[in-house]
């Protein structure tokens, strides 16, 4: 009993266009100027198809998460930087998505590109897939940094999503530059409220994030 309450998933019907649960937002709307690409709205990720639940490139987060995220924007604009998106909110029905695709381990046109080292039947077992995601509950990021004079993204050594040990926070086979792109990353998230994933260097989490046990399953539209 105490387990089914402890993972509690709340399923929200949006009535209205647009209309998101209280403590929702909209980031475009807190933060103009930030870039988002989110890719499980499109056939650029790992799966090679959308992702169910994404029905939009609108990302959203908790309304906290969201100003937390503005701080560090403010200041990366400073440096002539940007932060640049891959993901926020994520409904609990593209979670069951990525389950029910790595259930199927035929299906590995892209294993060359994301998980070359790693066999699909132990992207569970090595915690790059989770039946339950923290993006799920509203507060958690993947992002990285563009460079407003190039507009380019800056070399963090992997790409977004790659599922090995060049992704990992501590990895040491780097040059120095992008030693220091991920240094200023971790930095800049880490004093503005939130904590990282030591296997994904683009995965953050507000530390104080007002949803710890609630997963929601509302469409992002």
């Amino acid at each position: 009993m105490k387990v089914f309450f402890k993972y509690i998933i709340l399923l929200y019907t949006v009535i209205a266009f647009g209309q998101l649960p209280e403590g929702f937002v909209y980031v475009q709307d807190v933060i103009p100027n930030i870039k988002v690409e989110l890719r499980y709205h499109t056939s650029d990720n790992f799966v090679g198809s959308p992702i169910d639940g994404y029905q939009s490139n609108r990302l959203i987060l908790t309304e906290v998460a969201a100003l937390a995220l503005k701080r560090v924007q403010n200041e990366l604009e400073k440096q002539n930087l940007c932060l640049y998106v891959f993901d926020g909110y994520r409904p609990q029905q593209a979670v069951n998505h990525f389950i029910n695709w790595a259930r199927e381990l035929n299906d590995t046109i892209n294993k060359q590109r994301f998980y070359p080292n790693v066999e699909k039947k132990c992207l569970f077992k090595e915690e790059y897939i989770a039946t339950r995601s923290g993006h799920s509950k509203g507060s958690t990021v993947d992002l990285t940094i563009l460079d407003g004079t190039t507009n380019k993204l800056l070399d963090m050594g992997s790409p977004y999503d790659f599922f090995g040990k060049e992704s990992w926070v501590d990895y040491q086979g780097l040059t120095d530059v992008q030693k220091s792109n991920r240094q200023l990353l971790q930095t800049i998230m880490l004093k503005y409220g939130f904590k990282n994933y030591h296997k994904e260097w683009w995965h953050f989490t507000l530390r104080e994030e007002p949803y710890p046990k609630t997963y929601f399953d509302f469409p992002v539209e």
